[in-house]
């Protein structure tokens, strides 16, 4: 139990610290016009009350990841409340303050226009391919995961494919809307939801006696699975994400002021971190050891499974009914930004504005249509290159902010380090992985830190080979 709680006050002094260190490295100006006052639209650029700016950002980036991937992740034992709590500090938050500020200061641009900005337009093109990609599989599977667990909780005539067109619809003028008149409005009490859920799953855990293991550096995992990097792919929404950094952008349209940056977008993903270790505390205690958990995912088809049979025996009927519909909510307000950004990726890319709204139905039809489709497919297989794809969508982030700050004369490393350990993860794992080459340990992880230390040379070159260049413009403070 003393384990849970310094690492609870950990990321929370974190954010005090670490977070204000990294704004001070920014330097975010207060009386700079940001680019939802200088470009309202009434439609994605619409100033809005930090707090509102803060819950969007949170149920934005806070997915299904922070619970089913901290499930699957506590099966290593304690050491994962040391990846969630580092991870959170110095790498997540500092990916999501970053990006979200980037973007902010680039008139609220998405990631691929902001990667094309300082590692150049053929990384811009890759990465709107690869966005556009996640963000439709993303949105997606959060239409069909919601649908199936509301099956569950509703009479058998509302089915599955009732909920799914509900959702579907839902999604649908989600995308379309102005960003305040459905998210800017329902989000406060989703994220009401989200939190009592959170703290009701604490309670039920201290009220009935249970015990929260105390940190090991031992792998539990009871198949032997090795910490690295597999750990660190597992768990990435209580960490790090890349989904966030297209996520990010979002809400850098509606923030009035840049001295707000911190609270938003590093704040929301401590909460995030916080809601990752309630969770992987849960199932660690839950079932009584990791084996235990193991046998539970299996027996209980899954994280789905364990959060049902963990909310109901916690919190009762009534608590696990708001417990389960807090997951609900979980996906579905991820899944709906997931679409909105894809529109706007999009438009982006396309040059097309989106007052009209048959600007806007131009691009969110043919999305929806697409999504309706891969809806009907089994995404067992694609959904496992979605774990790596995401942490090497943050790595990429990463490496921009990174070049970004070098350009300014600022203290790079707060980017540059986790990019480079993100660097090292994502090589190694998709070299070992099943679904990648499968190759032996003994290749893939002697390649993969080969891989971080070639990316931070390239790094190193292209912006002090830049600033050595005679007669070469030396960057300025924004």
């Amino acid at each position: 139990m003393v384990t849970f709680w310094v690492s609870i006050i950990i990321l929370l002094v974190g954010y005090s610290l670490y977070g204000a260190f990294v704004e001070k490295v920014f330097a975010p100006q207060e009386k700079r016009p940001t680019p939802a006052v200088r470009l309202n639209d009434g439609v994605d650029y619409v100033p809005m009350d930090w707090k509102r700016d803060f819950l969007i950002q949170l149920l934005n980036i806070a997915g299904l990841g922070p619970i089913f991937g901290a499930i699957q992740g506590a099966l290593w034992g304690p050491v994962a409340f040391i990846w969630i709590v580092l991870g959170g500090i110095f790498a997540g938050a500092v990916h999501d303050y970053l990006v979200g500020m980037l973007s902010v200061r680039n008139d609220g641009a998405n990631l691929p226009t902001i990667v094309g900005n300082y590692l150049g337009p053929r990384m811009k093109q890759f990465v709107n391919i690869f966005t556009v990609i996640v963000l439709i599989l993303v949105g997606t599977v959060f239409m069909t995961g919601p649908a199936q667990l509301l099956a569950k909780l509703t009479p058998t005539h509302l089915t599955y494919t009732f909920w799914l067109g509900v959702i579907l619809a839902y999604y649908f003028l989600a995308t379309i809307l102005p960003v305040d008149k459905i998210i800017g409005r329902i989000y406060p009490f989703f994220g009401a939801v989200l939190i009592i859920m959170a703290v009701g799953i604490v309670g039920g855990i201290m009220i009935e006696g249970y015990h929260i293991p105390e940190l090991t550096l031992a792998n539990l995992h009871p198949q032997g699975a090795p910490l690295w990097p597999l750990l660190f792919i597992t768990i990435a929404c209580g960490a790090i994400s890349g989904f966030h950094a297209t996520q990010s952008p979002i809400i850098a349209r509606c923030l009035e002021n840049e001295r707000y940056g911190r609270r938003v977008f590093y704040g929301a993903m401590i909460a995030e971190s916080i809601i990752a270790l309630i969770w992987a505390a849960a199932a660690m205690t839950f079932f009584g050891s990791t084996g235990g958990l193991a046998n539970g995912l299996k027996g209980l088809g899954g994280p789905a499974g364990v959060v049902n049979q963990a909310s109901f025996t916690l919190l009762g009927a009534v608590g696990g009914v708001l417990a389960i519909l807090g997951v609900v909510v979980l996906p579905v307000t991820s899944g709906d930004t997931a679409f909105r950004a894809a529109r706007l990726t999009i438009a982006e890319f396309l040059n097309l504005k989106q007052g009209p709204i048959i600007n806007r139905y131009k691009i969110a039809v043919p999305i929806f249509a697409v999504g309706f489709i891969l809806s009907q497919i089994d995404f067992t297989i694609v959904w496992r290159y979605f774990a790596w794809s995401n942490q090497t969508l943050a790595m990429i982030a990463l490496w921009t902010a990174a070049v970004y700050l070098a350009r300014q004369r600022s203290f790079h490393w707060v980017a540059t380090i986790p990019a480079i350990f993100m660097t090292a993860v994502s090589i190694t794992y998709i070299l070992q992985a099943p679904e990648g080459l499968h190759l032996a340990t003994t290749i893939s992880y002697p390649v993969g830190l080969a891989a971080a230390v070639l990316a931070l040379l390239a790094f190193l070159w292209r912006v002090y080979s830049r600033q050595a260049v005679p007669g070469a413009t030396k960057p300025q403070k924004l």
